[in-house]
């Protein structure tokens, strides 16, 4: 199965871009987080690109119940 980008539901400050780059690239989110800062602090583009991302990245489908308690009885 291919991966997608997804803006991320749970590991999110602001938007979750950060948090879903680093599902999507499997990292740590404090290393997307402190390259979107090295960016910002180099001249403003990580500003624009985050904006730019929020907006053109979906978020995360809405996980099951199923998915988090481990249950498939529907209960």
């Amino acid at each position: 199965m291919r991966k997608k980008l997804y803006r991320s539901r749970t590991d999110r400050i602001v938007c979750g871009v950060c948090g879903g780059i680093a599902e999507y690239f499997d990292i740590d989110p404090l290393v997307a987080r402190l390259a979107l800062l090295l960016f910002t602090l180099l001249g403003g583009s990580g500003i624009i690109a985050y904006i730019i991302c929020a907006i053109v990245i979906p978020k995360a489908p809405k996980a099951t119940e199923a998915h988090f308690t481990g249950r498939n009885d529907g209960a």
